[in-house]
């Protein structure tokens, strides 16, 4: 089979990797792509947000047998309903599902209609009324912008000073553009042992039918060790989850997994394709903080290098409905990605930045921002390289992975020194 891959990350680099161990993929595509899936696929450059571009090429193409849509906007304008109409196949929801991502407002009522366990929460289109809200609810809460925002939409504030900065950011300063013209306005969730709470990252793969969780996976948001300073697109992941148990997997499953694929069949907005839950460990049990309608990034560089099963398969059986015939399997151990940001990464930052790079032992680069310019490896965008390596536990994996980062260099390169470090016991 010959596979088109849609977008130009990391998440898109991972997936390329994984596909390439399947024996039957013959050749892979990656529009854009970046330096990195140039050495695995044919990169194509089109705008994967201009539709009729998307649409020419994939025509001019026939030897193109799937499609995998990755990213989240692509996902929400509806580019898979107009490949399928083309008579492809392909991997990720349509538009009317991929709405449990793009749109907060529509996750969250989604949740409260089918008691699905999540945050309390308002949903805000006035400034002034959100802003009274806010002052009567006092702080820590959470501001959320309705829309996509490149993962950086949701504010967590710890006083009321914040709470009504973010909100003048959000809705008055459209710091996140016309995403932020709706808000949702959530409470600040506890944790049994961490303030506010520990998180977890489930993906799971569904054809409406049946939903089958992957390992789980714990994400780093902050820009900063400590997780202080800005949220990001994710500085970092490793798997598996140290907290997770068979005892919560159950809870996740009776109570939100299926729930949430039968609330979307019931609204006539049957999910295929990667559902990803953001979860939280609170002293009231498993609750959702969000949604996601694809593969995480950086999550999906620490999830897919773990999976035994071909991946081409996993997806042919999404796209059949037939993902209850397959049988999903995982290799045991640990896996860490330590992300290489530009320097000034989530806010302004330099591009054309020439990479070096030494010895990297025993961890796999995974190429989000780069490209080659005159010959030369430079830094193409915020995140830059996710530096993956796998281990017999979660130790393990992270020294060989910040063993792997001596060997890299950039001017400005920051990264944080403690992924893998969450919720370790003691």
């Amino acid at each position: 089979m010959n596979v088109l891959v849609i977008g130009n990350g990391g998440r898109e680099h991972a997936i390329l990797i994984a596909l390439r161990k399947s024996k039957r993929v013959e050749k892979l595509y990656c529009m854009k792509g970046n330096a990195g899936t140039a050495q695995i696929a044919e990169n194509v450059d089109v705008d994967y947000m201009n539709i009729s571009a998307v649409k020419k090429y994939v025509g001019e193409h026939p030897e193109i047998d799937y499609i995998v849509v990755a990213p989240d906007d692509p996902l929400a304008i509806g580019l898979v309903d107009e490949l399928e109409a083309m008579g492809k196949r392909c991997f990720g929801p349509r538009k009317n599902a991929a709405i449990i991502e793009a749109s907060k407002a529509f996750s969250k009522n989604l949740m409260k209609k089918y008691n699905i366990p999540t945050a309390e929460s308002e949903i805000f289109s006035d400034y002034d009324k959100a802003l009274q809200y806010i002052r009567a609810k006092g702080a820590p809460i959470v501001l959320k912008a309705d829309g996509l925002a490149l993962g950086k939409g949701v504010l967590v504030c710890e006083d009321l000073k914040q709470a009504e900065e973010g909100l003048k950011e959000i809705m008055l300063d459209k710091a996140f553009g016309a995403a932020g013209n709706v808000i949702v306005i959530e409470e600040c969730l506890k944790g049994l042992k961490y303030t506010p709470g520990e998180e977890v990252s489930v993906l799971a793969f569904t054809d409406g039918k049946t939903i089958v969780p992957m390992i789980t996976s714990c994400d780093h948001k902050r820009v900063y060790d400590g997780d202080k300073g800005l949220n990001t697109g994710g500085m970092g992941t490793f798997s598996p989850c140290p907290f997770w148990s068979k005892e919560i997997e159950k809870e996740v499953y009776d109570k939100i997994m299926l729930p949430t694929m039968h609330a979307m069949n019931a609204e006539g907005r049957t999910f295929k394709g990667c559902l990803y839950f953001g979860l939280m460990r609170t002293d009231k049990g498993m609750k959702v903080i969000e949604y996601n309608s694809r593969f995480g990034d950086p999550e999906t560089q620490v999830i897919l290098p773990m999976l035994k099963t071909d991946l081409m398969d996993v997806f042919e059986a999404v796209t059949d409905e037939r993902l209850a015939d397959i049988k999903i399997e995982w290799e045991e151990g640990a896996c860490v990605c330590v992300v290489l940001a530009s320097g000034g990464y989530p806010l302004g930052y330099a591009k054309g930045k020439e990479i070096t790079i030494g010895n990297t032992g025993e961890a796999v680069l995974v190429h989000a921002g780069t490209a080659v310019k005159d010959g030369r490896l430079v830094t193409n965008g915020g995140r830059v390289l996710g530096v993956v390596a796998k281990g017999k536990t979660i130790e393990d994996a992270r020294k060989k992975a910040y063993k792997s980062v001596e060997g890299i260099h950039w001017e400005g390169m920051q990264y944080r020194t403690d992924i893998g470090l969450k919720y370790r016991k003691g």
